[in-house]
């Protein structure tokens, strides 16, 4: 269930990274992830295609803006934990 207060929760140290837990440090795509991710948010957008699977993937800095974690387990989700 989803509680949105009205203080947000903390980000995690170096948010703009994704959590390993989220991308394995050898996964073959993570430099192409990494990549797109880092020119989406440098031109502002909210998303960007995912190498290996085409879908949409939001940025961290969307997420964050959101202010709250939604549990739906966003590869580059500032809240999660390490």
């Amino acid at each position: 269930m989803l509680t949105v207060t009205s203080e947000p929760p903390d980000v995690r140290p170096h948010w703009h990274v994704p959590a390993a837990s989220r991308v394995a440090l050898v996964h073959p795509q993570r430099t192409e992830m990494l990549a797109r991710h880092n020119a989406a948010e440098a031109s502002s957008l909210p998303s960007y295609a995912d190498p290996v699977s085409g879908f949409s993937v939001f940025t961290a800095a969307f997420l964050e803006s959101r202010k709250y974690c939604c549990d739906s387990g966003c590869r580059h989700c500032p809240y999660v934990s390490e």
